[in-house]
């Protein structure tokens, strides 16, 4: 009689694996299609000095707006600071006073020019480019100014205080176009009683460096 019994079953021997066979081609490296840009650098000329002049208008308080002209010249110190000098030109017009009141005349002809002389520390921020089109592109920056000066006004030199802002844009590297708004503050008591004047300027410039 055949024994059941599970302990009494033969053993089987576990049969032999095989190797497997290894790939011993290296993976492929995908070298991606990527069309190369040609980066031009910005060539600014290192030189520090600054000269130029600009045309713009000058609001000078109780006289009106009217044209001014100016020069300036500066000297860059580091990337951050430089000193700017200013010296500018404008007339005054008529008050509302001498308007209303016909053949009065407060100030004569040489009196009525507002001649302004300044040295200020400007500060320059925010650099970044401008462009035109998908070739062109200008450096820029934004600047601010605080100086002091003098006046020549109604035939009295007057100390003033300057503060103002403005941008640049170079685009060459020897060429410099700015705008800038500055407000030139200084005592007057011209109409009767003593007060601050605020007078502002408006001007179109360009300069170049050497």
């Amino acid at each position: 009689m055949t024994n059941r019994r599970s302990g009494n079953r033969p053993k089987t021997k576990p049969r032999p694996t095989r190797p497997r066979k290894t790939d011993s081609t290296p993976p492929r490296v995908i070298e991606p299609n990527v069309a190369r840009r040609k980066i031009k650098t910005p060539k600014i000329d290192n030189e520090n000095w600054e000269i130029g002049g600009g045309y713009g208008v000058m609001s000078i308080e109780d006289f009106g707006t009217n044209p001014t002209y100016a020069a300036q010249i500066n000297y860059h110190v580091t990337e951050d600071f430089f000193f700017r000098a200013d010296l500018g030109r404008s007339n005054a017009g008529r008050t509302s006073f001498e308007t209303l009141g016909g053949d009065i005349e407060l100030l004569t002809g040489n009196q009525r020019q507002f001649t302004y002389y300044s040295l200020s520390l400007g500060y320059n921020f925010l650099p970044g480019e401008v462009y035109l089109g998908r070739k062109l592109a200008m450096n820029s920056g934004f600047y601010t100014l605080f100086g002091i000066g003098s006046v020549k006004f109604a035939g009295d030199n007057r100390l003033t205080i300057n503060l103002g802002a403005g941008y640049r844009v170079l685009p060459t590297d020897w060429l410099a176009i700015h705008i800038g708004v500055q407000d030139r503050v200084f005592d007057s008591d011209l109409l009767g009683e003593t007060k601050v004047t605020n007078n502002f300027e408006t001007l179109l410039s360009a300069t170049v460096f050497f």
